[in-house]
C-alpha cells in the first residue's frame, strides 16, 4: 500500500513496508488457528471424557437392566412356583373337600348306626318294663286292684321291678304263704308262663329274681333268714302252682335275700316299715343279648370306616 504525500512545490512519494503488516496478519491467523485447534482439542478431550462417562453410565445402565432382568426372571420363576403351589393347594383343597364329604358321610352313617343301636337298647329296656307290666296286668285282670285296706296288691317300682304287698302274702314274722296270697301267686305263675312262652321275649331274659325284703326291726341274722325264706317260699309256690312253669321255665327263677338293707322308705313309721317289707320281682336281661346288639353296631361301624 502506498501512501502519497503532497508538499507544496514538490511531490514526495512515501512507500510503507508491506511485509511486517503481513506477518502480523499471519501471526494473528496462526494464533487464531492455534486457539481453534486448542479449543477443538479441548473439546475432543471433554467430549471424549463425556463419551467415556456416557459409556460407563450406559454400561452401568446395561448392568442394572441385566440385574433387573435377572430379578424379573427370578420373580417370574417365583410367580410360576407360586402358581404351581396354588394349583397344588387347590388340588389338595379339592381332595380335602372330597375327604371331608366322605367323612361327613361316614359320620352320618355312624350317627344312623348309633341311633339304631340306641333304639335297640332302648327297645330292650322297654321290653323289660313291658314284660313286667304284662305280668302285673295279667295278675290284676284276675284279681281286685287293691286289697281291703285300699293298698295296691302289685305295682311297678321306679326301678322297673314288680313289688308285691308283703302283708297280702305273709303274716308278720312268717314265711308261710297265706291263702289269699296263694290266689295272687297262682295268677303270677300263670302270667310268667304266658310271658316266657314268647320265644322272642324269652331270648332276652336271663333270670327272674324273687327278692325278699324286711324292715330294719329285728336282728340282721333274723331279717336275713326271714327274707331268704320268704323269697324261697314264693319261688317254691310258683313252681308247685304251675307244673308247666317249673318243667319248661324253672331254670329262669332264682331267690335272693336283701334283709333290711335296701329300704324304699327311710322313715321309722309303721307306714314306712310296711313299704320296706315286700316281695320284689326283678327281670334280669341277658348281657350277651345286649352285647350282641353292641357288637353288631361296632362291626357295622368298622366296615363303614374301612370302606
Amino acid at each position: 500500500m502506498a501512501r502519497i504525500r503532497r508538499r507544496r512545490g514538490a511531490v514526495e512519494v512515501e512507500q510503507e513496508n508491506f511485509w511486517p503488516a503481513f506477518t502480523d496478519i499471519m501471526s494473528t491467523i496462526a494464533l487464531i488457528l492455534f486457539f481453534l485447534i486448542l479449543i477443538s482439542y479441548l473439546s475432543n478431550i471433554i467430549v471424549s471424557k463425556d463419551l467415556d462417562l456416557k459409556k460407563n453410565e450406559l454400561a452401568q445402565a446395561k448392568a442394572e437392566i441385566t440385574s433387573a432382568q435377572d430379578r424379573l426372571d427370578l420373580l417370574l420363576d417365583q410367580v410360576e412356583e407360586t402358581k404351581a403351589e396354588v394349583e397344588r393347594g387347590q388340588e389338595a383343597l379339592k381332595l380335602s373337600e372330597d375327604e371331608i364329604k366322605n367323612q361327613q358321610e361316614i359320620i352320618a352313617n355312624s350317627n344312623k348306626e348309633l341311633g339304631d343301636l340306641r333304639d335297640k337298647l332302648h327297645g330292650i329296656a322297654v321290653l323289660r318294663l313291658d314284660v313286667l307290666d304284662k305280668v302285673k296286668v295279667s295278675m290284676e285282670d284276675s284279681l281286685a286292684a287293691s286289697n281291703v285296706n285300699g293298698k295296691d296288691l302289685v305295682r311297678i317300682s321306679d326301678t322297673g321291678n314288680i313289688i308285691i304287698n308283703e302283708g297280702f302274702v305273709f303274716d308278720t314274722n312268717s314265711y308261710k304263704v297265706k291263702e289269699e296270697g296263694k290266689i295272687l301267686l297262682d295268677k303270677l305263675a300263670l302270667a310268667f308262663e304266658n310271658v316266657l312262652s314268647d320265644d322272642e321275649v324269652r331270648g332276652f331274659i336271663d333270670a327272674i329274681a324273687i327278692q325278699g325284703h324286711t324292715d330294719e326291726r329285728g336282728s340282721s341274722d333274723y331279717n336275713r333268714e326271714l327274707s331268704a325264706n320268704r323269697a324261697a317260699s314264693v319261688v317254691n309256690y310258683l313252681m308247685s302252682s304251675n307244673a308247666t312253669l317249673e318243667e319248661q321255665y324253672g331254670e329262669y327263677f332264682t331267690a335272693s335275700a336283701y334283709s333290711e338293707y335296701r329300704p324304699v322308705d327311710s322313715g321309722t313309721t309303721e307306714e314306712a316299715y310296711a313299704k320296706n317289707r315286700r316281695i320284689e320281682i326283678s327281670m334280669i336281661l341277658k348281657d350277651a343279648q345286649i352285647q350282641d346288639v353292641i357288637n353288631d353296631y361296632l362291626a357295622d361301624s368298622v366296615e363303614i370306616f374301612e370302606d
